[in-house]
């Protein structure tokens, strides 16, 4: 049966940790990221992608504060905004292209979405976002130091920048959306999507968090009414005991299950933990969510790899 599918794609697959952060390599990890997606298009799924923007917002904010003596700063929104437009442009321009070599000539659209928050929210007083690239633990101090940047180790990979990272509450333009799926794969919500908040008048206005993609993907798989929501990893399947002796891979799990998961503490909170708890929201809705890798992602929609979370499991 063909799906509507919202498909959550990193931004570490964007950019890859270590790796030089030029346009062309980005563009190449894009290009060969979005063939799936593309092939998705092609079977029959309707398809809506969000990203991931930490690697990318991370270096932006470092290209403002080196230029700060030249040109004034931006804020940290208007950061993720830049970056939802660079990304979301490498994403159509691949897809277009990946279509045209299907003979395809379903159209991409790409739209700059805000993503309402709570001002309020205790997220503004706790950063867990992580953002930029990886630093060792010597430089990590020198900027928490030099710079009040606050620091975390980042699931074995290295230290991080974290910021403010509030709840997604409304996704802007879902009506759009909805209106353009069928047509068109849509790029939207890209690196969580720009976070605004409305004041005591309703006024729209900016303010300084990055939104978790996954988290964000969630609310508009919820809005757009998705049948599956797919979060792409580099890994193809989720794990308890990761990296001990007695590691399990895990395939179909109930919700029920997940939970007591992840109350054992099974899941980094940096990296894989905001994937299940985001898993966990859609499948109580009586869909399916999937953990998996961009190259198996057709087979997890098929239901033969990756990690599936769902409601209930079946019974034979």
């Amino acid at each position: 049966m063909d799906k509507r599918v919202v498909l959550a794609l990193g931004g570490n697959a964007i950019l890859q940790p270590k790796q030089e952060a030029s346009y062309e390599n980005q563009y190449n990890n894009v290009f060969s990221a979005t063939r799936k997606m593309a092939e998705m298009k092609k079977i029959g799924h309707n398809v809506v992608i969000t990203h991931g923007n930490g690697p990318q917002v991370g270096n932006i904010i470092a290209q403002n504060e080196a230029a700060k003596d030249i040109v004034n700063p931006l804020p940290i929104n208007a950061c993720n905004a830049e970056s939802q437009g660079f990304i979301g442009y490498m994403m159509e321009e691949a897809l277009k292209n990946h279509l045209n070599d299907l003979d395809m000539d379903s159209d991409v659209v790409t739209l700059l979405t805000m993503v309402e928050v709570d001002k309020n929210d205790s997220a503004f007083d706790n950063p867990t976002k992580p953002i930029g690239v990886f630093f060792d633990e010597i430089e990590a101090k020198r900027l928490e130091n030099e710079k009040g940047f606050v620091m975390v180790e980042d699931a074995g990979r290295g230290y991080r920048r974290v910021v403010p990272s509030p709840e997604p509450l409304v996704i802007h333009g879902v009506r759009q959306i909805k209106n353009l799926i069928d047509q068109a794969i849509v790029i939207s919500s890209g690196g969580g999507g720009i976070p605004v908040y409305r004041d005591d008048n309703g006024t729209i206005q900016g303010v300084e968090a990055v939104i978790d993609k996954d988290r964000s993907g969630l609310k508009l798989a919820e809005q757009v009414e998705a049948d599956t929501f797919m979060m792409l990893t580099d890994v193809s399947n989720v794990y308890i005991n990761f990296g001990k002796e007695n590691e399990q891979k895990l395939e179909t799990i109930s919700v029920t299950e997940a939970k007591q998961y992840v109350s054992e503490d099974q899941f980094p909170a940096g990296s894989m933990l905001p994937k299940i708890e985001a898993a966990i929201q859609f499948a109580e809705m009586g869909k399916e969510a999937i953990i998996c890798s961009l190259d198996e992602a057709i087979e997890a929609l098929e239901g033969k790899a990756g990690t599936r979370i769902v409601l209930e499991k079946a019974t034979v």
